[in-house]
């Protein structure tokens, strides 16, 4: 199947409140416009210079999400454009992130990412971790970051039971993190669900989900 059609067939069976992540990392730039031209307008990517790249590429009305694990010597790079950064896991990288923005006169949107999965291999933040940050007067003085919500990633596993747990768990943060009150916290994002596991995302209160290989088709390489 063609990439409009890929898209098409996964859009049309979204709910109106689930935004849709085009994952298009290694992607070249030609098959990212077939989603475009498809209607298409959020693209994630994990590399902050490719990301860079495509931006001075492509038409501007497009989002373009950060989604990989963020280096913060890198945020520089894109803190003039990016829409939404998916992989925040540390205070040090909010700083930067605010250090950016404010140099770039614009109030950047994150997500916090959440360690719900088993294995080792996934980056985020615990949910002792995020409850410090959430009650710090440091994290509320940062008046350029604005915090949309959270981003996990379930183990990789075959096992539907403990990946629809494991979104569970994070759906249910998600709704008692409503209680801090933070003019730079605003939880209304919930980035949960890859190609693989959107279906249980959604079904788990997913209100974004991050599909790449359904889309695009399978990648050599990462």
């Amino acid at each position: 199947m063609s990439i409009q059609n890929n898209l098409h067939t996964i859009t049309d069976s979204l709910p109106q409140e689930v935004t849709l992540v085009a994952v298009s990392k290694t992607k070249p730039v030609s098959e990212i416009l077939e989603a475009y031209n498809a209607g298409q307008r959020v693209f994630g990517e994990n590399k902050i210079q490719e990301m860079a790249q495509k931006f001075d590429e492509m038409p501007k009305d497009i989002q373009w999400h950060m989604i990989g694990h963020l280096q913060s010597n890198k945020v520089k790079y894109m803190a003039h454009f990016v829409d939404l950064i998916h992989g925040v896991d540390s205070f040090k990288t909010l700083i930067e992130i605010n250090k950016q923005a404010l140099k770039n006169n614009r109030i950047i949107n994150c997500l916090l990412q959440l360690k719900i999965a088993k294995e080792e291999t996934k980056f985020g933040m615990s949910f002792i971790d995020v409850e410090q940050l959430l009650n710090s007067e440091e994290f509320q003085s940062l008046k350029n970051i604005n915090i949309l919500g959270f981003m996990g990633m379930a183990t990789f596993t075959d096992d539907e039971k403990i990946v629809r747990a494991e979104f569970k768990t994070l759906k249910k943060y998600f709704e008692t993190s409503k209680k801090y009150n933070a003019l730079n916290f605003k939880p209304t994002v919930l980035s949960m669900g890859m190609s693989d596991d959107y279906k249980i995302a959604i079904e788990e209160g997913s209100t974004m989900i991050r599909v790449g290989s359904a889309i695009f088709g399978h990648r050599n390489h990462n």
